[in-house]
């Protein structure tokens, strides 16, 4: 299915669901003053559910045009990162509507501290393959000397730059040692 047109399918799902649930819980509260109590976390639950629906629909959306110039890998570390990203506002912007603003800003720097600090290494890779893959200092086929290692270039993924040596060998460069590194590119 058509990515743009799954994310309008939950979100579409999502309003006429809620929609549903105010009617139902007002007409319910009629009769059973209680059930008021509850509506918060059913809420909260269609929320989180619907919310990541869209979160993952908004994820295939934005790395499917990295996938087809990058390739899958790209896309799927691009994904990967917006899927992160979207978690942490939704469970910020959950936070935000039930307790208030306040709240939802000190639990959103708080998440964004625990995933910062979670994912440093990795997202430093990702972060400097996204450099290498849009500013291009070398190319597949050139020859290079980098991060203590020496090879000509096979791929460059998000998370690695595959070199092959003199001998045959497979070396697997994490990005970011060659964006932090002097890099030297033989003819």
């Amino acid at each position: 299915m058509n990515p743009v047109a799954r994310l309008v399918g939950w979100i579409i799902a999502y309003v006429v669901v809620m929609a549903a649930i105010q009617f139902l819980f007002s007409y319910v509260a009629n009769i059973y003053k209680q059930i008021m109590d509850y509506k918060i976390y059913v809420d909260i639950l269609l929320s989180l559910f619907f919310g990541w629906q869209i979160v993952k629909a908004f994820a295939d959306i934005i790395a499917l045009p990295v996938a087809k110039k990058q390739g899958e890998t790209a896309g799927k570390a691009v994904s990967n990162l917006v899927k992160l990203i979207g978690i942490g506002a939704l469970v910020a912007s959950i936070a935000g509507a039930v307790s208030g603003g306040p709240a939802a800003a000190a639990l959103g720097g708080f998440i964004g501290l625990v995933i910062g600090f979670a994912t440093q290494q990795v997202l430093g890779q990702a972060v400097a393959g996204t450099f290498l893959l849009l500013a291009r200092p070398f190319k597949i086929g050139d020859k290079i000397v980098g991060a203590g290692q020496e090879g000509v270039v096979e791929d460059i993924n998000a998370m690695f730059t595959v070199l092959r040596d003199a001998e045959g060998n497979k070396i697997l460069v994490p990005n970011n040692k060659l964006v932090g590194d002097i890099l030297k590119i033989k003819k």
